[in-house]
């Protein structure tokens, strides 16, 4: 099973080592490397003079063009306030089994607020594994699907509410807080399978 992971995007072209400019168009591929996802951020002349072998390699999972933002700067800030976003990076960072439900329905949250963006998805061991984007930091998330069943999803509503008001155990807490305003639609994946409204799953 491929773990959960975030891959930042690159700041200079895979193949010259030119680095991005601020608005600069780039592409994407992403690989399935079976050890995981290989991501490579391309310019577009590279992308350009060197696409049919690209697009022709084994295991090409996903391609799409982005614009370059360079990262923003981190204001300090004596309390650091994080929300759904900030809370699903960190469970990424040390992905704990537990938290699975928690992690897939954040992401499915913050998808429903177009902060994330499904890119490919492809089966791991008999389960759905979803590649999302952040569009503007160029984050990819590789993130589960844990197949939840109705009897779960009690427990589920129970994790994220505690994780979101006390944070994962055995890290320091901050202060968290979860942005309101989600839409009413379900979510249409790339398999056709529609995701119930989180607010049906875990109110905060």
């Amino acid at each position: 099973m491929i773990e959960w992971h975030i891959q930042s995007r690159a700041h200079v072209c895979k193949i010259t080592g030119r680095p991005f400019t601020h608005g600069e168009a780039y592409h994407t591929v992403l690989l399935d490397a079976k050890t995981g996802f290989e991501r490579l951020d391309l310019c577009a002349d590279a992308f350009k003079n060197q696409s049919a072998e690209i697009l022709a390699r084994q295991g090409l999972v996903s391609h799409w063009r982005g614009i370059y933002e360079p990262p923003p700067a981190v204001a300090p800030d004596a309390i650091q306030k994080e929300d759904a976003e900030s809370l699903l990076r960190k469970l990424l960072e040390q992905p704990d089994e537990r938290y699975a439900g928690a992690t897939y329905i954040l992401a499915v949250m913050l998808e429903r607020k177009r902060i994330l963006r499904v890119k490919a998805q492809s089966r791991e061991s008999g389960r759905r594994v979803f590649v999302y984007e952040h569009p503007r930091s160029g984050d990819l998330f590789t993130i589960a699907d844990p197949d939840l069943q109705l009897s779960q999803l009690e427990h589920v509503q129970r994790d994220v509410s505690q994780l979101l008001e006390y944070g994962i155990p055995g890290v320091q807490p901050d202060l968290l807080t979860l942005n309101a305003g989600f839409s009413e639609e379900p979510i249409s994946h790339p398999s056709g399978v529609e995701t119930p409204p989180p607010e049906t799953l875990v109110s905060v």
